[in-house]
């Protein structure tokens, strides 16, 4: 899995836990819905921090409560 995976992975965990959809953390978080749906894109490889902090606001969440996620514990370097 690699750490983009990883963070869709764990915005989706939060949505489900939170029982809202993409639109709905959209408007949450003050982003576009195009912002958070590019984020499910597997094409995009990247994510900004601004976003995911932007997202973590929008669900009332820290940054370090978000990567504390099991999740992100078995991430393989990704240098090759």
């Amino acid at each position: 899995m690699t750490t983009k995976e990883a963070i869709v992975a764990r915005i989706q965990e939060l949505c489900n836990l939170k029982s809202i959809n993409q639109n709905e953390l959209a408007n949450l978080a003050g982003v576009t819905p195009s912002t958070v749906y590019s984020l499910f894109d597997p094409r995009r490889n990247d994510v900004s921090i601004s976003t995911i902090k932007k997202l973590c606001d929008g669900l009332d969440l820290t940054l370090g409560a978000f990567f504390n996620a099991p999740v992100f514990d078995a991430l393989e370097q990704e240098i090759k």
